[in-house]
């Protein structure tokens, strides 16, 4: 218990209590002078106002609230009025503040962040789709971090509505393949049919007609332009059912369409079907040795193809560093010459690389146990999808990648729902899980037996090596199997498991001990020593379980146990720039890779099954590296990778090109960028000048004024005011329907964020009947408020004061006795005097 006092300034009349007390000890000697001196103290002490602090919930029937009404100009798809007779239903009941959006911008996350920590709970009636101002997902993240529930209202849609969009890079090389994604979005659910057009420089090149049930359709479309400069392509579509806006249904992109970036390949094998690649798609200049810092400097990246160490001197590695510390780019394939090969190890040029030449062990590794609770009390109390949104969190945890999983689902047995461990490396695999996790439901009859799912753990772990996790995710009913859930647990301890417990907290009475009050979960975890892995949450919420990742180097001279004569590849990292291209696959095998270890701070994004490294990238400088281990293909001495360099595979050399040039626009002359924009929406140009000039810029004929922001570079804003291509000296900037059209309908991807501050999510009719009912719940929250000890160090005071008295008096009655005693008569004179005198 922290004790502080209200008036410290108090404590300084203690000064002339010490004077007088030791002044009066001198002079008496006695133990009353000490006996007054400490209650004097305590009297002291009683004006300094001690005081505590203890929890206490406070609640308000008549909670405070602000309904913002999303009424801009996307929100005709959806029956008008809910937040205005919502909001009259409130207020006839609860203080209430009423808020319009209106016009062509939603601003959904300021309007949470002016209410958040004010005591105010937000009603937010809209689609959730968020356009300007602050992001509403750091506007409901901070409502969770200041307890400010925010409810969710889905207004009932009432006619559909489509949008187009094109995505994909604006400068673009001549005659490559350039691939973009044409996004087609419903704000419905039902299946719609329209009719696709798509315009290159006004000219149409195809058509067809698509039908689509899912929300969102992406179509990708490629292209390749035969001269430069400004390009550019349109696409409409014409649906054949109900669409409230035909704004949104057309979509210009404008191009620019540059040389091919020149690059600088280092190889004695020109021919293989690396080079190959690269000089289809690229202005490739070969040498079989480094030509030095002048050759390259024009060059947007060098690639080094299967190179000894030797073969590069310590000034030439210098080079190499300051070009890419400059901005170039670097890619390093490997071979029979290169990396643990080639001398990589502890060299100079292994300080620009993202991986070390040394091997890596993955033997072992973690394998997770998920045990989710089934059982009927989880639907019954609303726990069944933060049960499952927990386990589907976790395994999305960025340092499971490398992880094998299993997931357990008990009511009253436990059943393997994964059929085993699955890798979570690859992408379709955790997909597949998310899958059965999201599809399991109780069964009615079944009871929650978690000592059954720890035993079908203890099976699927007993003959596992390295890290082993068992997490069981459960609402904490298992007072009937406790005594037997902690024998399996103590199993699995003794086993090396690593136990942890997410206990989402409900009403199910089951979950705790009346007699002691607390949760059987929580005595469970304590009873194992592993109090540091109970997790109690809110529904809602989701438990942080740290993971640390699990690499670790060989001993020296330590062997690979795992030998196989062909590696399958994996996509590791799906969204990064050079692998997205593959939707997450990579077809085919290799025969064999460098050995490498990535180093900290690089990204793996294609391993092998067993864990290697195939491809590796980070940042250097202002630069980009490339670790490419396995070879050119058809590499002196080894034929490990031809699958690499072949059909789709092939988007991977040119994606992992591409991202180590960056922009693949020439640095010379005078280089304007300008992405696209949206009608309301300013757009920003920058301008560098990388020669001597007066830099001049003119948007359809009307001069820009540009400010200096950098060393040879100026920016400006533009607000155009029509939706067309507009020509700026030369360079296109293509200006669309309103950013407020794009997303139509419902945006699902807040409601985790809505459920994790505490609120919910309703349609118009729930939330007349529900919402302030369970805000009137939400408004219950504890707080400390001040106690005060005063009154009980005056009963200290008192009590000290009055057991003096009461001891005193005692010593005197028993001095009388004596004093009777030896005269053998009543009570003398000089007695009555001395008992006076005290």
């Amino acid at each position: 218990m922290n004790v502080s006092l209200a008036h410290p300034e108090m404590l300084l009349l203690i000064i002339p209590v010490l004077i007088a007390g030791f002044y009066l000890l001198r002079k008496t000697k006695t133990k009353l002078v000490e006996w007054r001196m400490l209650v004097a103290f305590l009297l002291v002490l009683a004006l300094a106002s001690p005081f505590t602090t203890a929890p206490q919930t406070v609640s308000e029937d008549n909670p405070s609230l602000v309904v913002v009404s999303d009424e801009t100009s996307s929100m005709g798809i959806f029956q008008e009025g809910t937040g205005t007779e919502l909001y009259e239903a409130l207020t006839a009941k609860t203080p209430t503040t009423f808020i319009q959006l209106t016009g062509d911008k939603t601003s959904l996350g300021d309007a949470v962040l002016q209410y958040a920590g004010s005591g105010t709970q937000v009603v937010l009636v809209t689609d959730g789709n968020n356009n300007a101002g602050k992001s509403l997902v750091d506007a409901l993240e901070f409502a969770k971090e200041t307890d400010t529930p925010v409810y969710l209202v889905e207004p009932e849609l009432e006619v559909n509505d489509l949008s187009v969009e094109v995505l994909g890079d604006k400068a673009v090389v001549v005659e490559n393949e350039n691939e973009f994604e044409i996004v087609v979005q419903q704000a419905g659910e039902d299946s719609v049919s329209y009719f696709l057009e798509f315009y290159v420089d006004g000219n149409l090149e195809r058509s067809k007609s698509f039908s689509q049930q899912e929300r969102t359709n992406v179509i990708p479309i490629t292209w390749a332009f035969d001269s430069l400069g400004a390009h550019n392509i349109m696409v409409r579509i014409t649906p054949s059912g109900e669409d409230l806006n035909d704004l949104n249904n057309e979509f210009s992109k404008a191009l620019y369409v540059v040389p091919k970036p020149k690059l600088t390949l280092v190889s004695s094998e020109p021919s293989a079907p690396l080079g190959l690649v690269l000089k289809n798609l690229y202005d490739v200049s070969v040498v079989s040795d480094y030509p030095g810092i002048a050759k390259i400097k024009d060059s947007k990246a060098l690639v080094l193809d299967n190179r000894l160490i030797s073969t590069l001197s310590e000034a030439e590695v210098k080079e190499i560093k300051k070009y890419v510390s400059d901005g170039g780019g670097l890619i390093v394939v490997g071979g029979e010459k290169a990396y643990d090969y080639g001398d990589y190890l502890n060299s100079s040029l292994e300080e620009i690389l993202p991986v070390v030449s040394k091997p890596s062990e993955f033997k072992g590794g973690r394998n997770i146990v998920l045990i989710l609770d089934i059982s009927p009390s989880t639907e019954k109390h609303e726990t069944l999808g933060d049960l499952l949104g927990n386990a589907i969190y976790i395994l999305r945890n960025e340092n499971l990648k490398d992880a094998n999983a299993g997931v357990i689902a008990f009511g009253s047995k436990g059943v393997d729902v994964s059929d085993g461990f699955v890798f979570l490396g690859q992408p379709r695999n955790l997909a597949e899980l998310e899958d059965k996790i999201s599809q399991l439901t109780p069964d009615e009859q079944s009871k929650t037996s978690l000592d059954q799912g720890l035993e079908t753990a203890k099976e699927m772990l007993e003959s596992e090596d390295g890290e082993l996790d068992a997490i069981v995710i459960s609402d904490g009913g298992i007072e009937k199997s406790y005594d037997q859930s902690l024998k399996a647990a103590r199993d699995l301890q003794d086993m090396g498991v690593n136990i942890y417990f997410i206990h989402i907290r409900s009403p199910a009475p089951s979950q705790t001990d009346l007699t002691t009050r607390t949760y059987y979960a929580e005595r469970l975890m304590q009873e194992l020593e592993l109090e540091k892995n109970y997790f109690h949450i809110e529904q809602g919420e989701r438990a942080n379980i740290k993971f640390e990742k699990i690499e670790k180097l060989p001993e020296e001279g330590e062997e690979e146990e795992i030998e196989l004569d062909a590696y399958p590849l994996l996509v590791y990292s799906p969204d990064h720039f050079i692998t997205k291209n593959l939707k997450g696959n990579v077809s085919g095998t290799i025969t064999g890779y460098n050995d490498v270890t990535p180093k900290a701070g690089s990204e793996r994004l294609v391993i092998t099954v067993t864990g290697k490294p195939v491809l590796t990238t980070w940042r250097f400088g202002l630069g980009r590296v490339a670790a490419l281990s396995t070879d050119n293909g058809e590499g002196e001495g080894s034929r490990w990778s031809p699958v690499l360099y072949t059909g789709q595979n092939a988007k991977l050399i040119s994606g992992m090109t591409n991202w180590a040039i960056g922009n693949p626009r020439a640095e010379e002359g005078a280089v304007l960028d300008a992405p696209d924009t949206w009608l309301g929406t300013p757009a920003d140009l920058t301008l560098v000048m990388y020669d001597e000039g007066v830099p001049k810029l003119k948007i359809d004929g009307e001069p820009i004024n540009l400010a200096l922001t950098g060393r040879n570079t100026y920016e400006a804003t533009v607000n155009p005011d029509e939706m067309r291509i507009y020509d700026i000296s030369g360079y296109p900037l293509a200006v669309n329907y309103p950013l407020e059209f794009r997303d139509v309908g419902i945006n699902r991807d807040i409601e985790p964020l809505i459920l994790a501050t505490g609120g919910k999510i309703y349609d118009s009719r729930e939330a007349r009947a529900l919402l302030l009912k369970d805000a009137r719940q939400n408004s219950e929250r504890e707080v400390n408020e001040p106690v005060s000890l005063k009154v009980y160090v005056l009963l200290a005071a008192l009590l000290l004061y009055l057991s003096e008295i009461i001891v005193r008096r005692i010593k005197e009655m028993r001095r009388l006795r004596k004093m009777q005693a030896a005269t053998g008569t009543g009570e003398t004179p000089a007695a009555e005097s001395a008992v006076e005198g005290e």
